[in-house]
C-alpha cells in the first residue's frame, strides 16, 4: 500500500452537497464526517445536476459524470458509468446506495475493489412500480446480495426481510437524525398559520406514502384544524395532482418547502405529524419528525413499530378512513397526551440514529473491507 490512508468512493446518488432525498442527505452527513476523520473522499456526481463543477468542497473529491437522462434510466445509467470509473481509480473501498444498483457489484467483484452497499427499504413493493419495475429491483436486490461484499440495511426489521427473502445477512447502521429544540414561529406567516393549529404530513406524493389515505380520512373528522401536506413530485403525475385538485378549506399544499428553517417550523410548531411511509427502513422524515419534537401518528407497520419502540413515542393507525378519523378525534380530546409526546420524542433518537455514531460504524466497515483485501 502507498498510503495508510483509507480512500472511499460513494456512489448511487446524485451528488454532494446536492440535497434532494434521504440518500443525498446520508452522502453529505457521512462523506463530510468521515473527511475530518481522515478518510480520503470521492463522492460521485450527475453532470446535469451541477452548474459549476468544483472538483473539491469542503475537503470531498467531486467527479462528474453524465446520464441518459430519461426517467427510468438516470439513476442507472450514471451508477453504472460511475462504479466503471471508480473501478479504474485508486479507492481502496467503494459505497453504494440504492438496492436499484444491485447487478453493478459484478463489475467491482471483476476488479477485485472491496464494496458495500445500502439497499434501503422494500422497493420491490413500493405501488410505483409495477410490472417489470418491481421484478428488476426484486432481482437487482438479490444480485447485491451475491455481488457486493457487505449489504447494510438501516434497520433490524429490513435485516429479517433480507435473511426470510434472499438468505443473506446484513450490517445494520441506522439512518442519523439532527434533533433541534426549537424554531422560528414567525416563518408560520407565509402560510398564515399558527402553532399546533394544523396536523402536518411531509414526503414525496407517491402511493406508498399514503397521502390520499391521511387525507381522506382527516376529511372524513370534524377537525377544525388544518393539515398541511408538505411534498410534490417533480413530474407530471395523476395521482398526485389527483391530491392538489381536492377543494376543501382545511387543506393547504405548500409544494417542496427547500428552506431547511421553514421546514423545521413546521415540524416544530404542528399539533400533530401524520407518518404514512409504508416500504422503508430508517425514514428521514420520521427522524426529522421525532428530533423537531413532534406528536407522531404512523400507520402502523413493523418498520413505524421499529422506530417509535413499540408505541412509546408514537400514536397509530390502521390503513383505513375510519382508523384515520378516528385517530384525528383522539388526538384532538387528548391535548395533554399530544403534549407528553411532543416533550419526549426526542428521547426516541438512541445513540444509534447519532449520525456520529452511524459514521464511526461505516468507518469500521471500510477498514475491515480494506483489511479483507490485503
Amino acid at each position: 500500500m502507498e498510503s495508510d490512508q483509507l480512500k472511499v468512493a460513494i456512489l448511487g446518488a446524485k451528488g454532494y452537497p446536492y440535497v434532494y432525498g434521504g440518500y443525498d442527505t446520508m452522502v453529505r452527513e457521512l462523506g463530510e464526517r468521515l473527511q475530518k476523520r481522515g478518510v480520503q473522499v470521492t463522492v460521485y456526481c450527475h453532470s446535469a445536476l451541477f452548474k459549476e463543477k468544483p472538483s473539491i468542497v469542503n475537503g470531498i473529491h467531486l467527479v462528474y459524470l453524465p446520464a441518459i437522462e430519461k426517467k427510468s434510466l438516470t439513476q442507472l445509467t450514471h451508477s453504472f458509468l460511475s462504479m466503471v470509473h471508480a473501478c479504474f481509480s485508486d479507492v481502496d473501498v467503494i459505497f453504494v446506495v440504492n438496492s436499484g444498483n444491485g447487478p453493478f457489484g459484478v463489475i467491482s467483484r471483476l476488479f477485485r475493489k472491496p464494496t458495500a452497499i445500502n439497499v434501503d427499504g422494500l422497493e420491490w413493493l413500493r405501488p410505483k412500480w409495477k410490472g417489470f419495475g418491481s421484478k428488476y429491483f426484486k432481482w437487482s436486490s438479490r444480485m447485491a446480495t451475491r455481488w457486493y461484499d457487505r449489504i447494510i440495511n438501516d434497520s433490524d426489521e429490513m435485516r429479517r426481510v433480507y435473511l426470510e427473502e434472499f438468505q443473506t445477512d446484513s450490517t445494520v447502521i441506522a439512518y442519523g437524525a439532527n434533533p433541534s429544540k426549537g424554531a422560528d414561529v414567525s416563518l408560520l406567516k407565509k402560510w398564515s398559520l399558527a402553532p399546533e393549529s394544523y396536523f402536518l404530513i411531509v414526503g414525496r406524493l407517491v402511493p406508498d406514502n399514503n397521502a390520499d389515505l391521511i387525507i381522506s380520512g382527516f376529511l372524513k373528522s370534524n377537525s377544525q384544524r388544518r393539515l398541511v401536506v408538505v411534498g410534490d413530485v417533480p413530474f407530471q403525475d395523476a395521482y398526485a395532482e389527483g391530491l392538489k385538485n381536492l377543494k376543501d378549506p382545511r387543506l393547504l399544499f405548500t409544494g417542496y418547502v427547500t428552506d431547511p428553517e421553514e421546514l423545521k417550523s413546521l415540524y416544530h410548531h404542528c399539533f400533530a405529524y401524520f407518518h404514512g411511509h409504508e416500504y422503508g427502513g430508517t425514514n428521514p422524515a420520521m427522524l426529522k419528525a421525532m428530533g423537531y419534537g413532534c406528536a407522531i401518528l404512523a400507520l402502523d407497520t413493523p418498520f413505524n413499530q421499529e422506530m417509535l419502540q413499540q408505541g412509546k413515542h408514537g400514536w397509530y393507525f390502521e390503513k383505513n378512513l375510519e382508523s384515520v378519523a378516528e385517530l384525528v378525534a383522539r388526538a384532538e380530546q387528548s391535548v395533554e397526551e399530544m403534549q407528553h409526546l411532543r416533550e419526549t420524542a426526542r428521547l426516541g433518537l438512541t445513540q444509534r440514529y447519532n449520525w456520529d455514531y452511524v459514521t464511526e460504524q461505516y468507518l469500521q466497515v471500510f477498514l475491515e473491507l480494506k483489511q479483507d483485501k490485503c
